[in-house]
């Protein structure tokens, strides 16, 4: 089970290169079913919003369908907040992905800012790193 971090979906939405193929051919492992994945709920309305913002509201509408029907969802709720700030890290958003991956019993967070996650109980892993392990 494994945790994406929204820039890897993003390299994907937006077919932002260079990271667009490493990253879609872990998203196309996702659709095949080759395995869980999850995605913080933080996530798909931060999705909604930029989609939404740099494209449409119905596009946003349809990426979300999109994410929804292939991600499992890891509430970010009061706990998961709190355990995130408790970490002290920097960048609080991160920490909060690093706490919703630890909740859902992920085994690695496929993100492209793995030094974001160098204090994380669980592992980071670049898209070219994650592909070459599976």
């Amino acid at each position: 089970m494994i945790l994406i971090d929204l820039n890897v979906l993003l390299d994907v939405i937006q077919k932002r290169e260079p990271h667009y193929r490493s990253s879609a051919l872990v998203i196309n492992h996702v659709v095949k079913g080759n395995i869980k994945s999850y995605l913080p709920a933080h996530a798909v309305t931060t999705l909604h919003y930029l989609v939404g913002k740099y494209h449409s509201v119905g596009k946003a509408n349809e990426v979300v369908n999109w994410a929804l029907s292939i991600f499992q969802i890891v509430p970010v709720t009061h706990d998961t907040l709190a355990r995130a700030h408790l970490l002290g890290w920097q960048d609080y958003e991160d920490a909060v992905v690093s706490t919703a991956a630890l909740q859902a019993g992920c085994t690695a967070i496929v993100t492209r800012n793995i030094k974001d996650f160098s204090s994380s109980k669980v592992s980071a892993l670049t898209p070219d790193e994650y592909l070459i392990s599976h």
